[in-house]
């Protein structure tokens, strides 16, 4: 028995080698989360939804405000405003952040829940990796890993950066880069794809009132580390008509808790024409960069009037 006992140790051992070894490769290819949880922790940060992991351009931000950011935006079902969203971040950011800058993305979308939503259970966040996770800055971070990749870890090797960058990439800012064929027609398919989805959610989803809560305890925590910022990311006009639409009062909520907060908002739904979009909800990563840009400038400005 002993023998057996030793002689499959050395296979145990050759298994977690090579595991270590593969995880040594994870990176922007990996999946769509994964370099959320495999950098240091920051100081200033931006939240939000799947609008704001591709519209928010950190590195446009460092070069114009002159400090690193993170996007720690995921998307619409892992990254709503709720309670897991507010533990993930005390667990992100780093705890000796002062004069921080903390952008806050805001739409109907990642304040609401469907109909259909009646306990904490059922909350499509409760699916998120954020719900399981501990470490938010190993690299490679094994617990990401065994908890959340959805493929073989020979991917991790195969499927690597060095080979080939993915058409979503997650840079380590946080940033997820989408290259996609931007022929007029490809995207013509998408837009309408994408409008007949929202059209057929609008009757789905309410503005809810735990959404709007947590939204203003994430302030509540942030705002003794430093800044916070609300923005909303336009679409395509014909989505944001229907969003208008379905919530008509939502920039004027926005509006009233900016002022009972004391906080910017930016509210740029209005100029939907401004911008170039992948699929009618999301920016082209060209137009991101010119967003965040006119984001950045707003904030230095805003912050030369309180010197």
């Amino acid at each position: 028995m002993g023998k057996f006992l030793f002689k499959i140790s050395f296979y145990i051992i050759g298994i977690m080698a090579v595991l270590m070894l593969l995880a040594s490769y994870a990176d922007g290819n990996t999946d769509d989360n994964y370099m959320h949880f495999a950098v240091e922790k920051p100081k200033n940060i931006i939240l939000g939804d799947s609008r704001s992991v591709q519209g928010i351009v950190p590195e446009v931000l460092k070069n114009k405000l002159s400090t690193p950011f993170d996007n720690f935006s995921l998307n619409i079902a892992q990254s709503p405003y709720g309670e897991i969203y507010l533990n993930a971040l005390k667990r992100k950011l780093d705890p000796n952040t002062k004069n921080g800058i903390f952008i806050l993305t805001v739409n109907p979308w990642n304040l609401s829940l469907k109909n259909d939503v009646f306990t904490k259970a059922d909350y499509p966040e409760e699916k998120s990796p954020f719900k399981s996770m501990y470490f938010y800055n190993m690299s490679p971070n094994y617990e990401y890993l065994l908890k959340n990749l959805n493929k073989s870890w020979f991917r991790i090797y195969l499927d690597r950066e060095a080979v080939v960058r993915s058409k979503s990439f997650l840079h380590k800012d946080g940033w997820m880069e989408v290259t996609v064929d931007m022929n007029k027609d490809s995207v013509n398919a998408r837009i309408a794809k994408k409008t007949q989805e929202y059209q057929l959610m609008l009757k789905d989803y309410k503005l809810s009132e735990v959404r709007m809560k947590a939204l203003n305890e994430i302030i509540d925590y942030l705002q003794p580390k430093g800044t916070v910022y609300l923005v909303r990311i336009p679409a395509t006009q014909n989505i944001m008509n229907l969003e208008n639409q379905r919530f008509p009062e939502f920039s004027g909520l926005m509006r009233d808790l900016s002022r009972k907060k004391d906080v910017k908002f930016y509210d740029f739904s209005a100029r939907c024409d401004d911008f170039v979009y992948t699929d009618g909800n999301h920016m082209y990563k060209e137009s991101s960069k010119v967003l965040t840009a006119q984001i950045a400038d707003s904030i230095k400005s805003e912050r030369r009037k309180l010197k």
